[in-house]
Formats: C-alpha cells, structure tokens, sequence
C-alpha cells in the first residue's frame, strides 16, 4: 500500500533565487526503508522537511496517508504530525533533561499543555518509554541527564523519543552522520530492526552511500534539486553513482 504520494515537488527560498526542488515525483510504500542520496546541496534534507511542512513547497503535491499534506492548517496539520517520527541528525535533544523526559517529550503532541508542564503522564506512556529505552539498550540509563550520553546513546534516545508518537512513516534527516562508521552501522542497523518489527516505513536522508545500500530496499539520488535515480538499490549502478555525484569523491 502506498503511503506518500510525493508529486512535481518544487520549493525556492525567495523569488530571485534558484529552485531548490526541481520537480520531484516519487512514492513511499508501507514496506519500504528508502534512502534519499546525493552531494551536499543536492536538496536531500529540504526534501525530507517538506514531508511534514518544516519546511513549506512552493509548488506540486503531497500526499500522506491520503491526506493532502498541503492543504493542511492548525489542528489538522498538527494531527498529521504525530503520526510522522523524526529522527535529526543533532538528536535534538534537552541536554538539561533526562534520557527519560526526553523520551516521553515524543507525547507531548497527545498531552495537554498542563499536563506536559508538569510531565502528568499516564502510566501507560512511562511504560512505554521504558520498554523503548531497554529495545534501544539504555535501561541502564533511565535517570541519566542527555548531556551524559555519548553520540551513539544520545541518537538512541532519538529513536526512542520518535517512535513514542507511535508513527505511521518514520523521517530520517542524517541520523548517523554526526557518528563514527561502526557506530553508524549499529544505529541504523537498529532502526532498520524497529521499523521493521513496527511495520513503520521510513524515508531516510543519508551521506554515506554504503550504508544506504546495506539498509534500504530503494533508493532515491539527487543531483542539484533534480531526481537522478529511483529504484530498488540491487538496481543502483556505478553509472548511476556517477550521474547522481559527478564529479564528486564518494
């Protein structure tokens, strides 16, 4: 079943200045664990935001989970939200706050502002959290302040954190290029895991080529804001490497 529906997607910062997507058409499956590729510039990160209006498109369509994504305003758009996770490249973190207020911050978007002000979550939220933090192999870590962690744990807790909202589609703007190779691996090893034991499809913005070709089904390459590639990555070629980095070192 198809999820999102992205069509001609076009965005530009300011009217004298050049597009940053140009044209952009492709879907997401609800099996699907898809990398977007591409050199630095090439619009892999605006792409990302645009799915959930982080960042607004100047023209084209969106299409989530049969919602026209552009079209949506206040509670409606907040309500498409908490059905999208997002996992940052920084984490995002509240340093001050522990592993386990940042983990429950992902149900701030069910909770109401009093509640959240004084963190009243349910029992069923705590629990929850816990069994998130002990899947991501932090239990031990519960209590600890998110300055602590090192950047593995602190991404870890961004996964956590993410999937509390309990999301149909997960994003996922350069989750592991903050992290060491190895590092980077297990991270995304584990959110490959999770996804797939959550049947929660994903759209990942990745650097390294590599590891987008060890954990994803499909890949997406952009070269200045124009698709150059999309397909099953058995199907990515070196010719199509060249195209999508030119004269790039990979």
């Amino acid at each position: 079943m198809t999820v999102l529906k992205v069509r001609d997607l076009r965005i530009r910062y300011a009217d004298n200045q050049p597009e940053i997507l140009k044209g952009i058409s492709f879907d997401v499956e609800d099996s699907d664990f898809m990398a977007i590729i591409g050199p630095s510039g090439a619009g892999k990160s605006t792409l990302i935001r645009c799915i959930n209006r982080l960042v607004e498109p100047t023209s084209g369509s969106i299409e989530l989970f049969g919602q026209d994504v552009l079209a949506l305003k206040g509670t409606a758009l907040r309500q498409l939200r908490r059905n999208v996770g997002m996992i940052f490249q920084e984490f995002n973190l509240i340093n001050r706050m522990s592993v386990m207020d940042n983990v429950l911050s992902g149900r701030l978007g069910y909770t109401g502002n009093l509640r959240s002000l004084f963190r009243a979550f349910p029992q069923s939220d705590i629990s929850r959290a816990l069994a998130l933090l002990d899947r991501v192999g932090l239990s031990d870590h519960v209590n600890k302040r998110a300055d602590e962690l090192s950047g593995g744990q602190r991404q870890r807790v961004g996964i956590a954190r993410a999937l509390m909202q309990q999301p149909k589609l997960l994003l996922l703007d350069e989750p592991t290029s903050a992290l060491d190779p190895k590092i980077s691996r297990e991270v995304m090893g584990l959110i490959r895991e999770i996804a797939s034991e959550l049947r929660v499809p994903a759209l990942c913005n990745i650097h390294d080529v590599q590891l987008a070709k060890e954990s994803c089904n499909r890949i997406i390459g952009l070269q200045d804001g124009y698709k150059k590639f999309d397909g099953e990555t058995g199907t990515l070629r070196d010719r199509d490497l060249e195209e999508i980095y030119a004269m790039e070192v990979l």
